[in-house]
């Protein structure tokens, strides 16, 4: 089969390697449907140099399986369900890859689907059977994949930051993550504060239901939001654009007693501890969602009816590969995802 690999300074290749055959405890899935997330393009955009060996790309992985290896007994790993994966795998057996977090296992290297082992850019994926989430087949495929990593993320941070129905969240990004959190925010009734530099992604959030958009690049967006929310601050910002500027203006938009949730990889983001002791702010970084958060993210959505198939404004095949990254590498649309 042939699969998407980064070759680094923005280039990548259509690469032929084996069908992938299930061991013990595996399975393999064909796959319908493989996000494009934006972390891809911190490897896109690699010197070639600091390249790992050949791995095929792709961490938002959703099919259906067609092959099961010798002793898997998950009722969801069955031929033919319709499963998302959960893109990370760790011992299986410590107390965090137990409670649904393997990508926090401290016993092993934790191995990540589409960087350290290969991903879910080509026909076909193999991965362990506990590393998969059924879907629902009111759920499209696209959708399955948006949530494998990030309309999780966003989901993810929202769980550990507490979002309810009476706060005011600024998201700052409305990238693939942004647009997914204004999409939850809103289906959960909270207000919401969208910034981005680009004018179709601020007409996007606007169109996903987002209360006010801002343009950061007019500055003063801490001042801004204040003046939207009666002088006050927002009670929650969360930072998915990985900008340091976007950062610490989340920090400085929140009222006191407020939360932070940071998950745009990339960021480098410093404070005074005695203003924010002052505020008495939550400051909580987030790594996508537990095996457990990306079912109840996808329960979400189909009990909300939220409309995740809008997330997407590119839809590619593999041959398209070369067209596709350098079109998103542009970060100025919507989402993509490669359909199988």
């Amino acid at each position: 089969m042939r699969g998407i690999v980064f070759r680094g300074e923005c280039k990548l290749e259509l690469v032929t390697v084996p069908d992938p055959t299930p061991g013990p405890g595996e399975v393999v899935l064909e796959m319908k449907a493989s996000g494009m997330c934006g972390s891809d393009l911190n490897v896109y955009r690699r010197p070639a140099n600091a390249m790992a060996p050949t791995v095929i790309a792709g961490h938002e992985p959703c099919g259906v399986v067609v092959a099961v290896g010798l002793g898997v007994i998950s009722p969801h790993a069955r031929v033919g369900a319709r499963v998302m994966v959960h893109h990370y795998h760790g011992c299986a057996g410590c107390e965090d890859c137990r409670s649904g977090w393997p990508q926090m296992c401290q016993r092993l290297p934790v191995i990540v689907y589409g960087q350290d082992a290969h991903g879910g850019h080509a026909p076909y994926m193999k991965v362990p059977a506990d590393t998969l989430v059924p879907l629902d087949g009111r759920l499209s495929f696209a959708a399955g994949a948006a949530i494998s990593c990030g309309t999780g993320t966003a989901w993810g941070a929202f769980e550990r930051m507490g979002l309810t129905g009476r706060d005011t969240v600024a998201i700052f990004g409305q990238g693939p993550v942004g647009l997914s959190a204004t999409l939850i925010a809103k289906a959960q009734g909270a207000r919401v504060i969208a910034l981005d530099i680009d004018e179709v992604r601020r007409a996007t959030a606007k169109s996903f239901g987002a209360d006010s958009v801002l343009n950061p690049i007019d500055g003063g967006m801490p001042d801004a939001i204040r003046e939207l929310t009666g002088g006050k601050g927002a009670t929650m910002a969360l930072e998915t654009a990985g900008a340091a500027t976007a950062g610490q203006d989340a920090l400085n938009c929140v009222r006191p007693w407020g939360t932070v949730g940071l998950v745009g990889i990339g960021a480098e983001i410093s404070f005074s501890l005695a203003k924010m002791l002052r505020k008495q702010l939550r400051i909580l970084p987030s790594w996508t969602m537990s095996i457990q958060a990306q079912k109840a993210c996808a329960d979400f959505v189909i009990e909300r009816g939220v409309d995740l198939d809008a997330l997407f404004t590119d839809r590619w095949t593999l041959d398209q590969a070369d067209d596709a990254y350098r079109h998103f590498n542009q970060q100025n649309g919507g989402k993509g995802v490669f359909l199988m």
